[in-house]
């Protein structure tokens, strides 16, 4: 693929603000109200700059004891403050040092009557203290959360697992900074997001403390707890030495290492096409369950033992997870009706792998994703499809063969001076589809009569699937 020469001018950095002409969308970052697809979670009110998690963990029992302490900034006067909780009780908590005696935890909240009111722009902290048997919360997607596993722990954190482990402010344009301490059963492994920053072992005990530098959603906060080893993948003087970890169980190193043999290039592939990677390191965790899908998360991905081997089909998920970390991690969707930024990225990122790596070429993998939503169509639009149909196999597919469309008619250095645009000009923030038409309007615009909106509209707002791009 080329591989553009770009300036990035950091003028545009507020492009988001922008609005396109004719696509019919609002702008969520403007938004002040509940995101529709997930209207009971996450509060306008605040917004939370820094997590610190200090987990006990029994996995016996499955018994969590915890303490969050949330730094965070009024957008409005308050007399109380809204958390997402999720079957789990709090034990005491206090705002600014001042213990709360009012408060209530409605179903899946937790409500604390503020001691003394703080004015539009104050800066608090909460400290929470709370405990329970985590587990997940069984919803529109199936159970996502905190999951007990044969051995250890799974977090499924997409789209709205994150209550069930800690208090949160749970939208995913609330991106905040982490640390997490978790203390579990001697001989375990706990695996968070971020940099491994202390390990220490007293009696049964074992204490694993993150951090988290990089703005991060909410859903994208993951612990992981099972009988792990931590293997460094090696690298070719070639390659980029971004730090990769496997965590994987003894008995699968093997599968492991064969499977992932091929990982590095996988992100030398993106880097090419994207951009420098976003995180200072990355994490892959091999559960020894199998996982009807691997699950993504900030700085890693989490693979199950069914994923460990060559084939396309697990292949194509290992670049697809891998990719997240450009497409929904650094840049994360403002409101989930723009899920298609993430997963027709991701998508495409497979594509890209799929002719790098020598197997079929990208258009190809697209006329392939074409045949089968022709043979199989599903009616929704995938800029906007509905909570219900948001994970749905045509928004991935039809989102890469929206960048197809535009690729066609933008040109190959265009078409990667955009994605590598757009990855740095919004890093670590949130992003929405009319940003998207904005830039991709700018940098095409030495193409005579190109328009994004044009392009994109029977893609992403028409029901009816276009014909094949280029045809």
């Amino acid at each position: 693929m080329p591989k553009p020469s770009i300036d990035v001018d950091t003028q545009h950095s507020m492009r988001f603000l922008h609005r396109t002409r004719t696509l019919d969308i609002a702008d969520a970052n403007t938004a002040a109200a509940p995101d529709p697809y997930i209207p009971l979670h996450g509060s306008t009110h605040y917004a939370v700059e820094h997590y610190d998690l200090q987990l006990q963990v029994r996995l016996a029992g499955n018994q969590l004891q915890g303490r969050a302490t949330l730094t965070a900034h009024a957008l409005v006067p308050l007399t109380q403050v809204e958390l997402d909780l999720t079957g789990l009780g709090m034990d005491k908590a206090s705002v600014n040092g001042t213990r709360i005696l009012k408060y209530s935890q409605p179903q899946g909240k937790l409500v604390l009557q503020l001691p003394v009111p703080l004015d539009a722009g104050a800066k608090f902290t909460m400290d929470i203290r709370y405990s329970g048997f985590p587990a997940p919360d069984d919803g529109e997607w199936g159970e996502v959360g905190w999951e007990e596993l044969d051995d250890g722990v799974l977090v499924a954190g997409q789209p709205t697992g994150a209550p069930t482990w800690f208090p949160c402010n749970d939208r995913p344009d609330d991106k905040a900074s982490y640390r997490f301490s978790v203390t579990t059963d001697a001989d375990y492994t706990a695996v968070c997001n971020g940099s491994l920053v202390s390990h220490t072992r007293k009696s049964s005990r074992e204490t694993w403390v993150y951090e988290q530098t990089a703005p991060m959603a909410t859903y994208l906060a993951t612990v992981q707890i099972g009988a792990y080893q931590l293997l460094a993948l090696p690298a070719t003087p070639s390659q980029t030495q971004l730090p990769i970890t496997v965590a994987v169980p003894k008995k699968l190193q093997s599968k492991a290492a064969t499977a992932l043999s091929r990982q590095r290039e996988m992100v030398d592939v993106f880097i090419q096409a994207f951009g420098p990677y976003p995180f200072d390191a990355y994490t892959v965790v091999v559960t020894e369950d199998a996982l009807e899908i691997p699950l993504e998360a900030q700085s890693l991905s989490i693979l199950g033992s069914n994923h460990m081997n060559r084939t396309w089909e697990a292949q194509r998920l290992i670049a697809h997870e891998l990719s997240h970390q450009w497409f929904g991690n650094s840049l994360t969707l403002a409101s989930w009706r723009d899920i298609w930024l993430h997963e027709g990225f991701a998508c495409y990122a497979e594509w890209l792998w799929s002719e790098e790596s020598g197997s079929m070429t990208v258009a190809e993998r697209a006329t392939q994703a074409h045949a089968k939503l022709t043979t199989d169509p599903v009616a929704l639009t995938v800029g906007d499809p509905g909570p219900e149909m948001m994970f749905d196999d045509a928004v991935y597919k039809r989102g890469a063969l929206a960048l197809a469309a535009i690729r066609l008619r933008a040109g190959d250095a265009n078409f990667f001076a955009l994605l590598q645009r757009w990855v740095a000009e919004n890093r670590h923030s949130s992003v929405s589809t009319a940003a998207f038409v904005a830039l991709a309007d700018e940098v095409c615009a030495n193409v005579s009569g190109f328009s994004a909106a044009d392009i994109l509209t029977p893609w992403l707002f028409t029901k009816p699937l276009p014909p094949m791009p280029g045809h």
